[in-house]
């Protein structure tokens, strides 16, 4: 697969911009979102779903950290 053209990626971007505001609007609820989440599938290639899907997933991770500390589960040791 060829590498997406400067119009491409740009389409791409917008189109997980848009989903991502929408997931913040309804509390990262996917059915409210699910136009938006096959135009983010439709316009960017396969890999970059995958990546983008884990790059939010780490930064509400670390959002979520940052607010409210780290707090260590119950078996996990303690250095």
């Amino acid at each position: 697969m060829s590498a997406p053209n400067a119009s491409e990626r740009k389409a791409c971007w917008s189109a997980r911009d848009e989903l991502w505001k929408c997931l913040d609007v309804h509390k990262d609820s996917s059915s409210a979102c699910e136009k938006h989440q096959q135009e983010f599938e439709d316009k960017c290639p396969a890999q970059w779903v995958k990546y983008f899907v884990k790059r939010r997933d780490f930064l509400k991770y670390k959002e979520k950290i940052q607010n409210d500390g780290y707090e260590p589960t119950e078996g996990a040791s303690k250095l």
